[in-house]
C-alpha cells in the first residue's frame, strides 16, 4: 500500500436539521468531529444551508464561513441529492435549479466537492415517473436504457460537467444509489467517460453492500481511477434468512426491519470491523485526503447514540498520523 493522507472525521449534518445552524456546529465540535457536509436542498433539505437565500446576501455567506472556521471545522462537500432528470418537468426543474445554485454557492465557499445523484429519466419523452432499468430482457428494457443514456443522461451531465468546471468544481460526486442510472462502479466510470472528467463517486458503501458488491474491491477499483471524490460512512445489515427466500430487491418500508432483506445501520453494526478497517486502509492506499462523512440512518438507534457509536468505532480504526519511512525496505 502507498499513500499517507490523513483523513478527518465528519458528519452529514442533516440528521440535526432541527437545530439552529450554530447550535448544530457546537454539537459537532462537542462530539469531536472535524468537518461538516451541508445539505443544500432537494432530498436532504436545506435547513442549515439554503443557497437561494445565501446567494442573495454575500454577507450571510461570510457569516456561515466564519462560524465554521471559528470552530476549526471544514466543509467536506455540499449535498443536493435529487433527480434533475425526472420526467415530471416541475420536479426536474426544481432539482436542477437547486443543483445550479449549489454549484454557485460552492464557488463562493471555495468548496470543490458537490454530492448528488445522477437522476433517472422515464422510459420516453411522454413518461410520468422515472423508470430504473434493472434487467436486459424483454428487449424493450435495453431500448429504454439506450434512450435514457443517449438522449437524456449524457447530454444533461455533459452540459452540467462543463458548468461545474466553469465554477471551479472539479469533483461532482455521484452517490451510487439504486433507482438512479448511476448505481454501481461501472456506471460511474461510464458517465465519467461519456460526460465529463470531473464526474466521480460519493462512495457510500451502504448502497453497494446489499447489491452484492464488495465495498473494498469497489473502493480500490474506483480509487485506482481517481474517481473517489467523497466518502460516506454508512453501514448495511444483510438479513440472510430473508435474502435466501426473496433475494435482495426489497420494496418493503424501511421500518419493517424484521422482514426486510437489508437495513441501514450505524457503522459497525452491519459489516464486520475487518471490512471497515479494510475500507479505511484502502482510502489511505488510494491517496484519499477528503473527510470521512458519517451518514446516520439507523432506525434501531437514536440520532445521538447512533452517531456517537459510529464516531467511537471509526476513531478506533482510522489513522491519525502520517506513516513513517519504510525502514524495512
Amino acid at each position: 500500500m502507498t499513500g499517507g493522507f490523513i483523513v478527518r472525521l465528519g458528519v452529514f449534518t442533516v440528521l440535526y436539521q432541527d437545530l439552529e445552524f450554530e447550535v448544530m456546529l457546537d454539537k459537532v465540535v462537542e462530539l469531536g468531529l472535524e468537518s461538516v457536509e451541508l445539505g443544500t436542498g432537494n432530498y436532504p433539505g436545506n435547513a442549515h444551508c439554503d443557497p437561494g437565500q445565501l446567494l442573495k446576501n454575500p454577507e450571510k455567506i461570510k457569516q456561515l464561513q466564519k462560524a465554521i472556521e471559528e470552530r476549526n471545522l471544514t466543509i467536506s462537500g455540499l449535498s443536493c441529492q435529487g433527480n434533475p432528470l425526472h420526467p415530471n418537468k416541475e420536479i426536474a426543474e426544481e432539482h436542477h435549479n437547486t443543483w445550479r445554485q449549489t454549484v454557485q454557492l460552492a464557488k463562493e465557499l471555495n468548496v470543490d466537492v458537490i454530492n448528488c445523484f445522477s437522476g433517472c429519466p422515464g422510459d420516453s419523452p411522454n413518461a410520468v415517473n422515472p423508470n430504473w432499468v434493472t434487467c436486459s430482457w424483454p428487449p424493450e428494457y435495453m431500448e429504454i436504457k439506450k434512450w435514457q443514456w443517449d438522449e437524456v443522461v449524457v447530454p444533461y451531465w455533459k452540459r452540467e460537467s462543463e458548468y461545474a468546471a466553469s465554477h471551479g468544481i472539479n469533483k461532482i460526486a455521484l452517490e451510487m444509489h439504486p433507482g438512479f442510472v448511476v448505481y454501481n462502479p461501472e456506471t460511474v466510470v461510464e458517465l465519467n467517460k461519456r460526460a465529463g472528467s470531473n464526474i466521480g463517486a460519493n462512495f457510500d458503501p451502504s448502497h453497494l453492500i446489499w447489491q452484492g458488491i464488495d465495498p473494498v474491491k469497489a473502493l480500490k477499483y474506483l480509487g485506482g481511477k481517481g474517481l473517489v471524490h467523497h466518502f460516506h460512512a454508512k453501514d448495511t445489515y444483510l438479513d440472510t434468512s430473508n435474502i435466501e427466500i426473496n433475494g435482495v430487491l426489497d420494496t418493503k418500508h424501511y421500518g419493517e426491519i424484521l422482514d426486510r432483506a437489508w437495513t441501514f445501520r450505524t457503522v459497525g453494526y452491519g459489516q464486520s470491523g475487518q471490512v471497515w478497517k479494510d475500507m479505511i486502509s484502502t482510502l489511505r492506499a488510494i491517496g484519499y485526503d477528503k473527510p470521512v462523512s458519517i451518514e446516520h440512518e439507523d432506525m434501531l438507534a437514536s440520532t445521538d447514540e447512533g452517531l456517537k457509536k459510529a464516531i467511537e468505532f471509526l476513531n478506533g480504526i482510522m489513522f491519525k498520523e502520517k506513516p513513517g519511512e519504510m525502514w524495512w525496505s
